[in-house]
This record gives C-alpha cells, structure tokens and sequence, in this order.
C-alpha cells in the first residue's frame, strides 16, 4: 500500500523547516523534499545579523542545519530529490521526484526564490569575496569602503540607498540613461551625496585574485572602456523564483511567483506557498518563517476539514 503523508514540503529552507517544525509538532506526518541542502538560499550568506536570537549572527549553514534538526527532532523526514512532476486533480496529491512518487494530503511550496546574475564568467566564484546579491545582508561588511550596485530598478536604487549610509562610495551602475525605479527613491538618490550613478553603463568583467577588486566597465553608447576600483559588488537585477518545476499546477503571477495572499493559499485546494516563492511585499528570513507556520496552519484547518 502507498503511503499518505498529511504535509509534503517542497523546500527545506527557512520557509519548509519552519513549516516542517509546526507541523510535525502537530502530529502530522511530514516529509520534506529538498534537492540540495538545508538552509536553501541562506547558505549563500556567511553572517547572518538580522535573524532575531543570535545576537552575535550566525552563518546561514549553521542557521539552515540547525532549521532542519528542529523540524527533524519533532518527527519530520527529509528526502534529498529533486521534483520532476506534480499532480494535484485528486484529493491525494502526487508528488514525483528524482526519489521515485509520494503521495500526500497537503502540500507547501516552499522551493524559494534564486537572485539573478549578471552571467560574468567568474561571478559565482567570489560569491561572497566581493560579489553579493542581498544588500541588507552583506551591506555591514563594507563600512566606509567602495560599493557597486548594478542594477535600474526598485531593488537596485533601495540597496544603493541602503549602502549609502555605511560605505564611503557607491557607484549604481545602469545600462540606461534612465532608472526603472519609482519616484519614490529619485530623492533619497539625489540627497545621498556619496552615490553616484553610472548611466548607459555595462559591466564586462570582475576584477579580482582573491576577492574583487574592481570592475571592468563599457559605455554603451561610446564603446568606451575602463576600469571601476570598488571593494564589494551588489547584483539587483531581480530574483527568478524556482517554479519551473510547477508547470500549470498552480496559479502563477506575470514574474513566476505563485500567486498566493497572506493566508499562504495558492489557487489549488490544499496546496500553498510560503517564502520567497510567493507574491509578497518583502522577502527575508524573518517573513519566509512567518509563512512557514501561516502554511501550516491553514493546512491543518483543511484537513481538519477535508479528511
């Protein structure tokens, strides 16, 4: 016979341990697929200081790992594979993945959202020597040093905004002459005396040995070349959320996020969507684990409901 889980969690971030936790304290059987390691996008972040408990930060390994043994001491299961297929007509839900089928009662969608890169041939190696994609994260490493930000839009003009007050120098680098941001941050810009903006700007190429030390720069108008000194690198050119996998299974918004409100409830009886895969406001640790316990709960009403 096959066997029924009450909650299956795709995801084993903050949002799918958090919800793991809640829900096998509960006394629901619960697996969590994830297909790569605990802590999901955290892991990428060395010192994490605004997670509230650890007053002295902690690194997003640690914190993810520690996420994980929480959810596991309370009964929950874990199981590295990736989702191949979903099919969510029946009451009982079928899951396929890398792992072979599961069944369930529930699921949460907790596969997050992955920062975009530039594609520079050695971003991802100094991922965290010089290049970064959370300015609220990393920011406080670069107090009264030189910063870059790439990037046009809301997200790229509020972590130039952000960095302005603790780096000495922030260059926004912006391949059009204008910004894609809203009105809003226009001012904040134009007061923060240290930020100066690079339009009609496109970086070729990191500068670094055994941490970045600058940028290679083009005009995209003149052609022209050269070299940008700056000790650390932001990339705000959006997120791309992990939905791929989901096909048509569950309603989707014009960006990839599955569209759900703050209930966590997703277009389909029985599933939602916590973290920074869903249509959200702001995407942090602190509201991805918000939405890991919001999911349960409401899972909990419908099969209290339903079964």
């Amino acid at each position: 016979m096959q066997h029924i889980f009450d909650v299956l969690i795709i995801g084993g971030g903050p949002a799918g341990y958090t919800a793991a936790l809640y829900a096998a304290r509960a006394g629901l059987d619960t697996l969590v697929l994830e297909r790569i390691s605990a802590g999901g996008q955290m892991t990428l972040t060395g010192d994490i200081e605004n997670y509230p408990g650890f007053e002295d930060g902690i690194d997003g390994f640690t914190l993810g790992f520690k996420m994980q043994q929480g959810a596991e001491k309370f009964g929950a299961k874990t199981e590295f594979a990736e989702v191949l297929s979903l099919d969510f007509s029946q009451k009982i839900k079928e899951v396929k993945t890398t792992a072979g089928e599961f069944f369930t009662k529930t699921v949460i969608i907790a596969s997050g959202a992955n920062p975009r890169e530039l594609g520079l041939q050695n971003e991802v190696e100094f991922v965290g020597r010089g290049v970064h994609y959370c300015a609220h994260c990393d920011g406080r490493f670069y107090k009264d040093k030189t910063v870059a930000v790439i990037g046009g839009g809301n997200s790229a003009a509020a972590d130039a905004v952000y960095l302005s007050r603790l780096a000495k120098k922030v260059y926004l680098i912006h391949r059009r002459d204008s910004l894609r941001a809203t009105k809003i941050y226009h001012e904040p810009l134009k007061n923060a005396e240290n930020v100066e903006i690079l339009w009609n700007t496109v970086v070729g190429e990191l500068i670094a040995d055994k941490k970045v030390t600058g940028l290679k720069i083009q005009d995209v108008k003149s052609g022209q070349q050269k070299e940008l000194s700056c000790d650390g690198v932001f990339v705000s050119i959006g997120r791309k959320p992990a939905t791929d996998f989901l096909g048509d299974a569950v309603g989707l918004d014009n960006g990839g996020y599955v569209v759900a409100d703050e209930t966590t409830k997703t277009s389909e009886k029985g599933v939602y969507a916590a973290g920074d895969i869903r249509t959200k406001a702001l995407r942090q640790i602190v509201t991805a684990v918000s939405d890991g316990a919001t999911a349960v709960h409401f899972a909990e009403e419908y099969l209290a409901e339903e079964f």
